[in-house]
């Protein structure tokens, strides 16, 4: 058997392309004393990952030219040399954009798939479920009551981040890209209101959704999305910055939000998030989205496009192109 892996070739300089990748062929490795061996059977495919391939100071270290991509993924473990990860059981873990990984358990995740499928785990029950979690209870301080306005809302964080607040007694307005998103935010989600960013003035949308403010903002987006929804806080809103993939493949520097004297004038915060600060309270948040998904309160939506290894390249690039609904995932 082979071990097919996507490796980092060349740092790209704006959108990713074919050059940025190679792809190569290794034995299955063998695990040594306290290791075990992981078959990769779903590759989570992020936003942030784009920040990974530049070499920039960052919450962690990019990719080295010539290392195994990093990403999430869900399997099954293969071969063992640990009693606490037996063979068959099914795991979660920055295991790499690869076939088979091998792991000594450190920040693995034994998963239940009769709760949820793999790629659940990767979206809803991994960290984009954390994320949303976290970033509206903890950094946004959400309360019952509270206008919250989430950009970048079909997607796998937004997705979930809206449908928490709803169920915390919110009014939730959701930000995306087309008439079909849309429809699925407010149609299946329960989202109050939906803006396509793609149908005119972000601004006059948002002012007709949220004539009286918005509490909380949860951007994913950046952009001019950031500075309309400036326009519109209420006094004490908190912004909460979790990305900013309208300008993850810029060749120039972005500039700043040009409304951001609104912070002052409503004595409003804003904040960054990164879910690796809260990785100790993850059992937390695993449990009550948990409990949403299985009472039928969350939906948990995931595309899973196939392809095997050779197609990460091509589909992390979905996610710029807005191609995605729910959670993006790759089967191996």
């Amino acid at each position: 058997m082979s071990n097919r892996q996507v490796r980092l070739a060349t740092r790209p300089v704006g959108r990713i392309d074919d050059s940025t990748w190679s792809i190569t062929t290794e034995p299955v490795p063998e695990p040594g004393d306290g290791e075990f061996v992981v078959k990769v059977e779903y590759v989570s495919v992020d936003p942030a990952m784009r920040g990974w391939l530049d070499d920039v100071r960052s919450y962690v270290p990019p990719v080295a030219i010539g290392a195994v991509m990093r990403a999430h993924a869900v399997g099954r473990v293969h071969a063992s040399r640990n009693d606490r990860f037996p063979v068959g059981t099914a795991v979660a873990g920055l295991f790499g954009a690869c076939e088979y990984a091998v792991s000594d358990g450190s920040d693995v995740t034994v998963v239940d798939l009769d709760l949820a499928p793999g790629p659940t785990w990767l979206g809803a029950l991994g960290f984009p479920g954390m994320t949303a979690y976290f970033g509206l209870i903890d950094v946004g301080r959400m309360k019952p009551g509270d206008t919250v306005l989430i950009s970048g809302a079909a997607g796998a964080v937004g997705s979930v981040a809206g449908q928490i607040a709803k169920l915390m007694g919110c009014r939730v307005i959701g930000i995306a890209g087309g008439p079909e998103k849309c429809a699925w935010l407010t149609d299946d989600l329960g989202f109050d209101a939906a803006i396509d960013y793609r149908a005119g003035s972000i601004g006059r949308a948002l002012h007709a959704a949220a004539p009286t403010g918005i509490d909380v903002f949860f951007d994913n987006v950046g952009g001019e999305i950031l500075n309309s929804a400036l326009a519109q806080l209420r006094t004490h809103a908190r912004v909460v910055i979790c990305g900013a993939i309208s300008g993850y493949n810029a060749t120039d520097p972005q500039p700043g939000p040009s409304r951001y004297l609104s912070l002052l004038v409503n004595r409003a915060s804003m904040a960054g998030l990164i879910v690796f600060d809260y990785a100790d309270r993850f059992p937390e948040a695993q449990a009550a989205l948990s409990n949403w998904i299985r009472r039928g309160d969350l939906i948990a939506r995931e595309q899973v496009e196939s392809g095997g290894i050779e197609a990460f390249g091509r589909t992390l690039n979905m996610l710029f192109d807005g191609a995605n609904t729910g959670k993006l995932v790759l089967e191996v």
